[in-house]
């Protein structure tokens, strides 16, 4: 008798910026994991048992380990297949200039766009100072993406994709739509480019897809597959 082959799990919330990118990694590598789409007000006892933490994205290995930290979610599917080599395996220094690009705005733009949304949500008098704060990396990415502007498609390390571009684009996303009139008039015509450029790709509709909450169909959705696994 055959065994069922066992897959990792992967606790998501599908609009969540960290569960964003873990799911873009995991299409990207092509590892096959199942998906369990959940709300924040009704998590899984299993997610909580798995993490204490309680936060997704939460992948769980087939030999129990867990990893619940969306970048190292990333760095584990593209450790096991990278075929469109995101790590950049060939540069010396590329993964480590990409985590560190990734750190910035994991912990500074990441704080900084926080406060933007609050402010544009409850209506304050400083959106505008706010959003000045955000626009300061917004520059970073628009300068990187400039250098590369005479190749024919221009990501943030040069001419090919890398780690760096999926981990920041769900955070741009978010950027992107607090004030959408101001950002479709804003001098960012790099940035616009490449963030268009994955919102309309084929990837992104598989990895946006809306699925059954998990807990109430108990359907596993083998993700970047149209497999239903019963």
């Amino acid at each position: 008798m055959t065994q069922k082959k066992t897959y990792p799990i992967l606790y998501s919330l599908r609009n969540c910026p960290y569960a964003m990118r873990a799911r873009i990694a995991i299409y990207k590598a092509k590892q096959p994991v199942l998906l369990r789409d959940l709300v924040l007000s009704n998590k899984p006892d299993e997610m909580i048992a798995a993490s204490a933490k309680a936060t997704v994205p939460v992948l769980v290995l087939p030999n129990k380990e867990v990893i619940d930290e969306s970048l190292d979610v990333m760095l584990w599917a593209l450790n096991e297949t990278d075929p469109d080599d995101l790590l950049q395996s060939k540069s010396d220094d590329g993964l480590t200039d990409m985590l560190n690009l990734i750190h910035v705005f994991d912990h500074e733009f990441k704080v900084a766009l926080e406060a933007y949304k609050c402010a544009k949500r409850y209506k304050e008098n400083n959106v505008a100072e706010c959003r000045e704060e955000c626009e300061k990396y917004i520059q970073m990415l628009e300068q990187r993406l400039a250098v590369s502007e005479h190749l024919s498609e221009g990501f943030l390390f040069g001419a090919k994709e890398s780690l760096a571009d999926i981990a920041l684009l769900p955070f741009i996303r978010q950027f992107a739509r607090v004030e959408r009139q101001w950002y479709l008039q804003s001098p960012y015509p790099k940035v616009k480019q490449w963030l268009n450029k994955y919102l309309q790709s084929p990837m992104f509709t598989k990895v946006m897809a809306k699925h059954p909450l998990w807990l109430e169909t108990k359907e596993e959705i083998l993700l970047g597959l149209p497999t239903q696994v019963k």
